[in-house]
């Protein structure tokens, strides 16, 4: 196709133009951008991100310009440039884990290496022996060897107790036989397997002297490292196309009978001794399940800046974006309404704005966590009478039930209101928002395994149910321990017959987070009597169980983020950062976030538990609308805050310059290489497209 002649280059959008629209909305707003950022990443990690950035920019291997037109295979080829590429500019530039960690951030690309980079050597390190770690680390570090974390099977994914892989103690010879005694046992889904790794970390059921001892890792070569040809008594390739995350060769493996040495199973918490070939259990055995915990916690991290992507191009879109005249607007009024003035477009996206936030600081705080557990001596955490039944997990004080509860919880939570937000960010988008060049819906489709990976969500709120009904049986029999969950637990019993609940939530920030807390505790213990006074059998409470994860969850996240604002010391912090301006609009993000939730999504659970009056609830619904609108003008600035650059959105409709309409013909007229090829459309024609580049391309 020829170059837009000129005078298609001379048109200009209808005016006002973006451009103008945005900086009218900037106007409106006196939160300091560069302040609230610096709060909310620190500087320097903001100027890592800039100073990687242009590292990437500069460079043509990271030309994003043909990314929405590629077909798979020419995404995967040049997404494993991209990952090469990423190594070498790693070594050249002498970057930290941190600084590479930001470039696939930036990248906004799940390339070939990435499960490598992140499960692969979080296993090594977490879970190998100083031995293993000297063997296999540092190869794995510097790319000598690539791996993936093979656990999914066919069969069997959230179930990792009934994964069907086998790994058999082979006293004779000192070894383990791997086995994939049915299809079924086929890894499956993992990531970098399909052609990349040539190593594997496979969670595979022990077997020792016949007996069974759950699954272990053990790590499996499963290409040559020369020729990166497959093994013998190995099967393993990709399995094709999926909905989205198409950057990544996910893979299947099939093992046939194959010895590995005794040191190739991970042996930090447990091991078979070679000269007895007796089993030694761990001190805990939910600490081999430890690269799932630290997978978990980034999701939860993640899911705020996953969100926050999706409503900063839907945020400045609808900024942008004009359609009909407000029904009540002046006779004299000229041109068409901003959409992001309907309440409707703001009922949908501004509560997903102020949950970008609360996102984020429940994310800081669980991270903390994480790394209070990874400190942690293994004596610490003690769990080792924990047994595989659906309630047996030990309550109380234990860090690591409690943390393993709220990764579950959180996990489950973060990335369903991440993964729903963002299509609820694509449909405000209207027409344009099912362009590719929306910059949403691919990254959406690559987002959307993060809701059934790594546990599907729904399941994973049963195991946090479990603790909260341990927890709550410890209360009653005065043997619980002194933590966040056993206290609202306490107090739940100790005014349930006399004051009751009496939260004032439209007056009172602090009352507004003990509603929450109160209708946890309510529903745990509902959930209880239906368990353990009624016999309710375990499948029949499931339904129960999701509401009361979610409650759950919603608790921990509105009392993270009313804590990140209100907290002695973190309100400090605040206002020694901030001015007051930014400060008070954040303290409407939380009421918009805690109001919203709780009257649009969950009124019924708070009025049946008594934490709400009727009236209240009702004239909660009329302060989230005055919340709106009171947001409302400084929507731009606070998705501006999270400082994404263009070239990592790659979205034409929430350019940070506004120029929606020239960008998004700009990638249809200049970049479309269909737009090149001619077609033969005579029906009586053999041939497809015209011209001698695609003379090949017959009937």
């Amino acid at each position: 196709m020829p170059p837009n002649p000129q005078w298609v280059k001379n048109l200009a959008p209808a005016t006002p133009h973006g451009g103008e629209l945005l900086a009218k909305e900037r106007a409106s707003s006196n939160i300091n951008v560069d302040q609230l950022a610096e709060y909310l990443f620190t500087k320097e990690a903001l100027d890592q991100r800039e100073r990687i950035l242009k590292v990437l920019a500069a460079d043509p291997v990271f030309d994003k310009s043909q990314n929405y037109f590629q077909g798979r295979n020419e995404r995967i080829k040049a997404s494993l440039g991209k990952a090469k590429r990423l190594t070498q500019l790693a070594v050249q530039h002498k970057w930290s884990p941190e600084d590479h960690s930001c470039a696939n951030d930036l990248l906004t690309e799940v390339t070939p290496y990435r499960l490598h980079d992140t499960m692969f050597l979080i296993t090594l390190r977490e879970q190998g022996t100083p031995e293993q770690q000297k063997l296999f680390l540092k190869k794995a570090e510097n790319y000598e060897i690539i791996g993936c974390y093979a656990q999914t099977e066919l069969g069997h994914g959230s179930n990792v107790r009934g994964l069907e892989t086998t790994a058999t103690w082979n006293q004779a010879d000192k070894t383990f036989i791997l086995h994939s005694p049915t299809l079924t046992a086929s890894k499956w889904w993992i990531g970098t397997l399909g052609k990349t790794a040539n190593y594997a970390v496979v969670m595979a059921q022990l077997i020792v002297n016949g007996k069974h001892y759950g699954p272990h890792p053990f790590l499996v070569q499963i290409r040559d490292l020369k020729t990166h040809e497959v093994l013998p008594d190995v099967h393993v390739g990709d399995i094709g196309p999926k909905f989205g995350f198409n950057t990544m060769d996910n893979g299947f493996l099939l093992l046939n009978q194959l010895k590995i040495p005794h040191v190739h199973m991970l042996a930090r918490f447990s091991r078979v001794d070679p000269e007895s070939g007796k089993y030694q259990r761990p001190a805990n055995p939910s600490l081999i399940y430890g690269t799932l915990t630290w997978v978990r916690s980034n999701i939860v991290l993640q899911s705020g800046s996953t969100l926050a992507r999706g409503v900063t191009i839907a945020t400045r879109y609808c900024a942008v974006r004009r359609q009909f005249q407000d029904l009540d607007a002046a006779k004299d009024a000229v041109g068409e309404n901003q959409v992001l003035n309907y309440t409707m477009v703001q009922y949908r996206l501004l509560p997903l704005l102020a949950a970008t936030y609360a996102l984020h600081f429940t994310g800081q705080t669980w991270c903390e966590n994480q790394k209070r557990m990874s400190a942690a001596s293994d004596g610490q955490l003690s769990d080792a009478r924990r047994r595989p039944g659906p309630e047996e997990l030990n309550p109380g004080t234990d860090l690591l039930a409690d943390l393993h509860a709220t990764s579950c919880a959180l996990k489950a939570y973060g990335s369903t209101v991440a993964g729903e937000g963002l299509r609820t960010c694509r449909r405000a988008c209207g027409g344009h928002g099912y362009s590719s060049f929306s910059g949403i819906g691919s990254f959406y489709a690559d987002y959307l395994p993060t809701l059934t990976w790594e546990g599907d969500n729904y399941m994973l709120t049963q195991q946090v149910c479990r603790y909260l009904l341990k927890s709550a049986r410890a209360v009653i029999s005065g043997k619980a321990g002194d933590n966040d969950t056993t206290r609202i637990l306490k107090t739940y019993l100790d005014r349930r017959d006399t004051t009751g609940a009496a939260y004032d939530i439209l007056a009172s920030d602090s009352d507004l987070v003990a509603a929450y807390a109160w209708r946890v505790a309510h529903m745990t213990f509902e959930a209880l009597q239906k368990r353990d006074v009624e016999k309710q059998s375990w499948n029949s409470l499931l339904v129960d169980f999701y509401r009361l994860s979610t409650a759950h969850a919603q608790y921990m996240v509105v009392k993270s983020f009313h804590d990140a604002l209100f907290q002695p010391e973190q309100a400090r912090a605040l206002e020694g950062s901030l001015d007051r301006q930014s400060v008070a609009v954040l303290h409407k993000l939380f009421r918009l976030f805690a109001l919203h939730t709780l009257v649009e999504r969950e009124a019924d659970e708070f009025f049946a538990a008594a934490a709400t009056t009727a009236r209240q609830i009702a004239l909660a619904r009329r302060a989230v609308m005055v919340l709106l609108s009171e947001v409302r003008p400084h929507a731009v600035r606070l998705v501006d805050a999270w400082k994404f650059p263009d070239w990592q959105l790659d979205s034409s409709l929430g350019r940070y310059d506004g120029r929606v309409y020239e960008d998004m013909f700009r990638r249809a007229s200049e970049l479309n290489p269909l737009n090149d090829v001619v077609f033969d459309s005579n029906p009586n024609s053999r041939v497809l497209f015209r011209g001698e580049a695609r003379m090949s391309s017959k009937l």
